[in-house]
């Protein structure tokens, strides 16, 4: 099928279901014009995900055109953990898991309860939910992970979403520009935070900061690794988290029913959160390169080929979904691959979920009867799906419980 990454109808951002439904059913491996290949069927996604020998997460072939090697862009994302493979990406997850138990998790709970329900306070009538409340939630959690000065996160989101803009498939003169500043101002601020921090280290239990330059220091993390894949943790558990709560607030003003039954049974919203991943997916496409000519579908895909991942057309595969369209908080079991699977299986997955269910969860309390107002606007973004602006009526808010 007519199917090119590079060149897509305008709006389609709008709504690209109906066109990963077609490929999913008519071309579930889809070339592409620059020889890289789409592929959309949730369990070859599976797959590819669980083998790590065949498919590898490494991008430098793919970067060094995009970006040009001497560029900030390229250095940027062929360090960070998402883009590398062993030793690198062990090195930095095992990291980040230790900081992520449940144990740390659940003593984190009470501060973003009472965080969450500080934005809640200052939001007013016709308010823009990204703005005041979605996109302000990840970044203080982040904020607070790293133990980055809360007077000083102000540039944060526009780094973030500057540089994950460039993972777009074209780009502007702009957009790469915005891009290759965004890091390079990055870097530079993070030396700071990261020189104060040795002056003065955190608790290793709870900052995660402390821990890389354990690492860092202990031979396991260079300096540049350590720099950059600070700017992955912002990244990526900024704006996929900003996407899943505007997505879910956004579902849940067009299904009412939905809402009426997390209202009537709030133990339902923990299975809520994962159904808007699985629908409404935060990251649309993860990415691939073989090392080994492979065969799918009756296509042969040489090595060397990069591969797009479609995440949004494998979540809603009917042959791993039953009735895959609809938004089901009740859905069990719900095996998305929202964040990847296998060794790449994102490591702030709990966190994630957990930002997402109290969100959802103190928002409905305050605010059951809110409306969207006219005026959402959609990221124009491919690869990630979320929205810019989704103004608010918030109605009469009931008592806090």
């Amino acid at each position: 099928m007519g199917f090119d990454l590079k060149a897509l109808p305008d709006g389609f951002t709008d709504d690209p279901y109906p066109a990963f439904a077609a490929l999913r059913e008519t071309a579930p491996v889809c070339p592409q014009p620059d020889g890289s290949m789409v592929i959309s069927r949730h369990a070859d996604l599976d797959r590819i995900y669980r083998d790590t020998t065949t498919f590898i997460s490494d991008k430098t072939r793919v970067f060094a055109p995009k970006f040009g090697t001497g560029t900030p862009l390229f250095a940027h994302h062929t360090t960070s953990l998402v883009f590398s493979d062993p030793p690198l990406h062990t090195r930095v997850r095992s990291v980040m898991v230790g900081a992520l138990t449940p144990r740390a998790l659940a003593a984190m709970e009470p501060a973003l309860v009472a965080l969450v329900d500080g934005l809640l306070d200052e939001l007013t009538e016709g308010c823009d939910l990204i703005e005041g409340f979605a996109g302000a939630i990840p970044i203080e959690v982040i904020g607070n992970l790293l133990g980055i000065p809360r007077d000083r996160r102000a540039p944060l989101r526009g780094w973030s979403l500057a540089i994950l803009g460039a993972l777009e498939p074209v780009l502007s003169p702009a957009q790469m520009a915005a891009g290759n500043a965004a890091v390079t101002e990055f870097l530079d601020f993070l030396r700071e935070i990261v020189a104060d921090r040795r002056a003065r280290p955190g608790n290793p239990e709870t900052d995660v900061l402390t821990r890389l330059i354990a690492s860092d220091e202990g031979g396991g993390l260079s300096e540049a690794e350590l720099l950059q894949n600070c700017i992955f943790i912002l990244n990526a558990g900024h704006e996929t988290t900003t996407n899943l709560i505007g997505n879910a607030l956004w579902l849940l003003d067009r299904d009412r029913a939905a809402r009426a039954r997390l209202l009537a049974d709030p133990g339902l919203i923990p299975g809520a959160v994962d159904e808007v991943l699985r629908l409404e997916s935060p990251n649309q496409f993860g990415n691939r390169l073989t090392t080994a000519p492979i065969t799918l579908h009756g296509v042969t895909i040489p090595a060397g080929t990069d591969l797009h991942l479609c995440i949004a057309a494998a979540n809603r595969d009917p042959r791993a979904f039953d009735d895959p369209d609809a938004f089901r908080p009740e859905r069990r079991p719900n095996r998305h691959l929202a964040f990847a699977g296998g060794p790449h299986t994102c490591v702030g997955f709990s966190l994630a979920r957990m930002e997402g269910r109290i969100a959802l969860a103190r928002f409905l309390d305050r605010y059951p009867d809110y409306a969207l107002r006219p005026g959402a606007r959609r990221s124009p973004r491919i690869r990630f799906r979320g929205f810019t602006h989704l103004p608010v009526a918030l109605a009469r808010p009931t008592e806090r419980t």
